[in-house]
């Protein structure tokens, strides 16, 4: 475990964060996404050419390239800075997504700022800004939160939802009463759409509803399955009493195949993206299946992004031909026609 002190600041943590995710296996030990039984109904004739495949999709009056969102993961941190600057500079080159880490850090630190700022190698990808929903009880309001967007000249807003890591963190903010009516006043105000983000726990239906009510633009249910942040804390753990608290949430949460179908049922006219434990393009396609409109991939991602921004780009190749054979496999032309396309449970 790694050691820390009482006075623990928001960019040690980030480090913390970023090589525990790297060094540890933070993976959920038994609990998955539920992916795994869900199969697409094999089509040996699809009618179809694969030149024809069309993976391109529209979010947030943006025309993507492929329904890809590299999720939200680091800044704050010198270290984030090579990783954002990797990531974003090829998402650049293939025309996909990208959140940022919580921008808490450079808020709290202006000379933390560039450690997000990526429309330097970027200037045109669908950029999302991040804030921890919870800090609107800890005196962060509209102004914070549009300071978040124009820091990283953003097209949207993500609003994270973390309670457990908060819960299991001995620095920990954890006063989550009262947050959906605050929640409903920064979707009025703020210059940009507001996403609500579970960051991998997921989301029950009823939640989605009351933010859809609140005024959210979207959803990123970042279900179960795919990095345990309870298991990141437990690895930073300042004592054992810590740790063994920490590493009994170690499989809690809503698997992310539950997770979309939820969202899609709450909130069947706003884009849903999918997220949580998505390792390739097959599974960003049964999420698609699900009525997801994007999958997000943050672990893989991370990996890439600490080796160069080659790494990156080709993880998105793979990703985009792995979609793109799905959908000809599954006679579907175009992402509209993979969300009505039946899986098979098994």
């Amino acid at each position: 475990m790694t050691k820390v002190t009482e006075a623990v600041t928001t960019e040690s943590r980030k480090t913390d964060h970023i090589r525990i995710n790297l060094e540890k296996d933070v993976q959920f030990p038994r609990l998955t996404t539920g992916l795994e039984r869900y199969r697409f109904l094999h089509q040996a004739l699809p009618e179809i050419n694969l030149s024809e495949v069309d993976t391109s999709v529209e979010l947030f009056g943006k025309k993507l390239s492929a329904p890809i969102v590299i999720s939200s993961m680091t800044g704050g941190a010198e270290l984030a800075h090579k990783l954002n600057q990797n990531l974003a500079q090829a998402a650049q080159t293939y025309n996909i997504a990208m959140g940022l880490g919580s921008q808490r850090a450079g808020i709290e630190k202006p000379e933390l700022a560039y450690s997000y700022q990526v429309r330097n190698v970027a200037p045109d990808i669908l950029l999302f800004a991040n804030l921890g929903a919870v800090q609107l009880n800890y005196k962060y309001g509209i102004s914070q939160c549009q300071r978040a967007v124009d820091m990283i000249e953003a097209n949207a807003l993500i609003l994270h939802f973390n309670v457990l890591q908060e819960a299991v963190q001995p620095e920990g903010d954890t006063n989550f009463a009262g947050l959906l009516g605050k929640v409903g006043q920064i979707c009025k105000h703020v210059s940009v759409p507001v996403i609500a983000k579970e960051v991998g726990w997921g989301f029950s239906e009823q939640n989605v509803r009351d933010l859809v009510n609140a005024g959210v633009s979207a959803i990123d249910v970042a279900g179960a399955g795919g990095t345990s942040w309870s298991e990141v804390e437990y690895h930073r753990a300042p004592t054992a009493y810590h740790a063994r608290v920490a590493a009994s949430f170690a499989d809690w949460g809503i698997p992310t195949s539950e997770a979309v179908q939820y969202a899609v049922k709450a909130a069947p006219k706003l884009p849903v993206i999918a997220s949580g434990g998505l390792r390739d393009g097959i599974d960003i396609a049964k999420c698609i299946a699900l009525g997801a409109v994007a999958g997000g991939m943050a672990g893989p991602f991370l990996k890439a992004a600490d080796h160069s921004v080659e790494a990156v780009e080709q993880l998105i190749r793979e990703t985009t031909s792995q979609l793109r054979i799905s959908m000809l496999c599954s006679s579907a032309k175009t992402i509209g026609d993979l969300q009505h396309t039946k899986l098979l449970k098994v």
